[in-house]
């Protein structure tokens, strides 16, 4: 009997160390690119501009990458269905991330789009999945604490001014940006993970790309494609796409050795980054609030990574 053409291998998970460090580092370059992307609007770019040259640019680089290692684009069987699926999903996170930014404060989007690593988790465990821990759980809970803090959440839902009328369908969006982004991963952890990840994700990207391009032809969203003014914004915009690029490749490479339902509240780091870039970049200075916060966040952080290793027979019982 000749042996199946696609035969299911997964790659062996990073040592826990590495896919922390790596995380990390994602986390802060998705940061530079919020910072980026927000000198580009300022300066009077159009949302689809940005997400369109962000994913040309990371198209551009996958498609060069597959070409020089003579990559077949076939896919299992079945496995089409969920390659178009998350690219859809991707999409979806895009538009709806940038959207919640247009409606409410930046800063209180990112916080309510970074629980999306509590949201695999469970529906990891909803799956069939290994359940969280109590410690993994209150390890979460603290790191949203934390967030809530860094961010100036409270001060913010003070400020009556700060709350316009769209202020809960911002909310919402940035919720659902968390959660097709959770779906995601799942996708691409446990329906993807045969597909070679350079390939899956030029095809991620590419769905990504041409259905961006379709809103901006059919008018979707009026002034999505406008032009920066200035050349600050055009380098702005350079910069998002090297940074989106470079974290997009990696991570989504990556992700069947990362263990993400157990290491992807590390990427919580994204929005403490995406502060300390803005002070650095936009002269955003912090409070003594937001300090504590970041403390929280990255005690956090350390604690869910470098905890007791459990005895062997509760391995599987800890998540």
């Amino acid at each position: 009997m000749s042996r199946p053409e696609f035969a299911p291998t997964v790659p062996p998970p990073f040592p826990r160390y590495l896919a922390v460090i790596i995380l990390l580092c994602m986390g802060c370059a998705f940061a530079g690119n919020h910072v980026a992307a927000r000198v580009a609007f300022d300066d009077g770019a159009g949302v689809l501009l940005a997400i369109l040259m962000r994913s040309g640019g990371t198209l551009l680089v996958l498609a060069i990458l597959v070409l020089w290692q003579r990559q077949s684009l076939r896919l299992p069987t079945g496995a089409w269905r969920w390659q178009l699926l998350l690219g859809l999903l991707i999409t979806a996170q895009s538009l709806c991330l940038y959207s919640a930014v247009a409606r409410v404060p930046v800063a209180l989007a990112l916080l309510v789009a970074n629980v999306f690593p509590i949201l695999l988790a469970l529906l990891t465990w909803a799956l069939g999945g290994p359940r969280p821990s109590a410690r993994t759980a209150m390890l979460m809970g603290l790191i949203l604490v934390g967030l809530v803090f860094v961010l100036d959440v409270p001060g913010r839902l003070s400020d009556s001014a700060s709350v316009g009328p769209e202020w809960l369908l911002g909310v919402a969006l940035a919720f659902c940006a968390a959660s097709v982004f959770a779906c995601a991963l799942w996708i691409t952890d446990h329906k993807l993970s045969q597909v070679r990840g350079s390939v899956r994700s030029l095809l991620t990207i590419f769905i990504v790309f041409s259905s961006v391009n379709l809103a901006g032809l059919t008018g979707a969203l009026p002034g999505g494609l406008n032009l920066p003014a200035t050349s600050t914004g055009w380098l702005a915009l350079a910069t998002l796409v090297v940074l989106y690029g470079t974290g997009f490749i990696v991570l989504f490479i990556s992700v069947p050795r990362l263990d993400m339902p157990r290491n992807a509240p590390v990427m919580n780091i994204e929005p403490l980054a995406t502060l300390l870039m803005g002070w650095i970049v936009l002269d955003q200075m912090l409070s003594r609030g937001q300090i504590v916060g970041g403390v929280i966040v990255v005690s956090g952080i350390v604690l869910l990574t470098y905890r007791i290793a459990p005895v062997r027979v509760g391995v599987k019982a800890e998540v």
